[in-house]
């Protein structure tokens, strides 16, 4: 009898320490990558910003990728800014948003492709799902800022991850009666994001184009 009370006691020990930690990595994935994250994205953004008062184009980040811009989306945000750096490999997408390397640089003829997390490192796609047709994206260079009004919504395209047209330099959705960028336009912006907060196999895909260029302020 003794022996099974202590087999329940210590059964008992390791399930609710086996929850703590299990609750302590939920919590981490969901809250302190984020917290991590966004001081990250303030880091390289500044680390940006010092490289183009030196007359500097980019900015090396711990060997990880090379950014290239400072994102400004006005609808999710005065104050929302993140650095734009070159690919998609998760130590990028820790630092700040992706920028596909098959696809246009800012300003330039084609797709420029941005990834971004809508929940943990950062989330800096959280909100991505609000923002609506006719909402700006403003890419901030060393010498230009362009700027991308959004022809979709953040919600109208929920598409598995295998939709590979999306990232083509002038994307043709194959539902003929599906929503896609501007017809014609030559200079478009594509968001991509989780479609779920959690795991998920499909995305949300957002499509806008280019409609003008100022010079940095």
């Amino acid at each position: 009898m003794v022996s099974r009370i202590r087999w329940a006691w210590w059964s008992g020990l390791v399930l609710l320490v086996a929850g703590v930690l299990l609750g302590g990595w939920v919590a981490w994935q969901y809250w302190g990558t984020t917290w991590v994250s966004e001081r990250r994205h303030a880091a390289v953004a500044d680390e940006l910003r010092r490289a183009w008062d030196a007359g500097t184009d980019t900015a090396s980040v711990d060997d990880l990728g090379t950014a290239t811009a400072l994102v400004r989306v006005p609808a999710l945000g005065e104050d929302w800014v993140v650095p734009l750096l070159d690919g998609t490999s998760d130590e990028v997408l820790a630092s700040g948003l992706g920028r596909s390397e098959d696809g246009a640089e800012p300003g330039d003829e084609g797709n420029l492709v941005v990834s971004g997390h809508r929940v943990t490192h950062g989330e800096p796609f959280a909100d991505l799902p609000d923002l609506e047709p006719g909402d700006e994206v403003l890419v901030e260079t060393r010498t230009h800022t362009y700027v991308y009004r959004l022809d979709t919504g953040g919600d109208d395209l929920d598409l598995p991850f295998t939709a590979s047209w999306v990232l083509a330099a002038r994307p043709v959705n194959p539902d003929a009666s599906g929503p896609g960028p501007e017809t014609g336009a030559a200079r478009l912006i594509t968001l991509v994001t989780c479609a779920d907060l959690f795991h998920s196999d499909r995305r949300l895909v957002v499509f806008g184009h280019l409609t003008g260029v100022r010079p940095r302020a």
